[in-house]
């Protein structure tokens, strides 16, 4: 392994953790919660629109909570299936993003690709499918943010943000698991099921089992992807 990216994913590992833990990063942490919640919310959408089902519209609170107005018309069996995928595709939405922003920092032309291409999906939502005000003014922030990074050019950057972002939003997941052993949970005064407990009434098992397989999935997305920006 190479002891330069090895040392920039273990600083950069830390940072995001101390981000976290320590209070002092308060006025970080809350937009980069907004953000995980929006590639949480994206996650449910964009896997609604490749079943060929339909993405309305998503919401993010204040609180850093969110949901994502789809719908999927099939058979029942297809229903099923197809309300499951959703469901899970805003659970590993995080992870699969991160994972792809972790490897694409490996290469300098897959690490333009991946911030544009990130960019224009940040832009295509604060477009068509986000209305609040507090969403539209953090996501814009961060989509300036990422447009200042991909046209300076400057490769450095480019990994570090790569690969801070990808970092975040892998462990994000970690940062929703009450979420995911959550059963049901009451907002605007009704009780909702969680993403978990969905896909286990759309499939078969327990809610807690899938939330197992979630967390399962996302260590090894972290791993593989580190495991392959370290590859000689």
């Amino acid at each position: 392994m190479k002891k330069k990216p090895l040392l920039a994913i273990v600083s950069i590992s830390l940072l995001v953790f101390l981000i976290w833990q320590l209070p002092y990063f308060a006025i970080i942490q809350y937009p980069l919660l907004l953000l995980g919640t929006w590639f949480h919310e994206m996650g449910h959408g964009l896997t609604a629109l490749l079943l060929g089902g339909k993405f309305y519209y998503l919401e993010i609170y204040d609180n850093g909570g969110g949901v994502a107005y789809t719908n999927v018309s099939f058979s029942y069996l297809e229903y099923n299936m197809a309300r499951a995928i959703t469901s899970a595709g805003g659970l590993l939405g995080p992870a699969v993003s991160g994972a792809i922003l972790i490897a694409a920092a490996r290469h300098q032309i897959a690490s333009k690709i991946a911030l544009w291409l990130l960019l224009m999906i940040m832009v295509a939502s604060l477009c068509l499918w986000i209305y609040e005000l507090l969403a539209l003014v953090i996501l814009s922030i961060f989509a300036a943010v990422l447009f200042f990074i991909a046209i300076l050019r400057v490769r450095k950057l480019e990994v570090f943000a790569l690969l801070f972002l990808g970092t975040q939003c892998v462990l994000s997941t970690y940062l929703q698991t009450t979420y995911l052993f959550t059963k049901q949970f009451e907002r605007d005064n009704r009780i909702q099921y969680s993403d978990t407990q969905m896909i286990a009434v759309h499939l078969i098992g327990e809610y807690w089992m899938w939330a197992l397989l979630i967390l399962l999935i996302s260590i090894v997305l972290l791993y593989r992807s580190y495991r392959y920006y370290l590859k000689k």
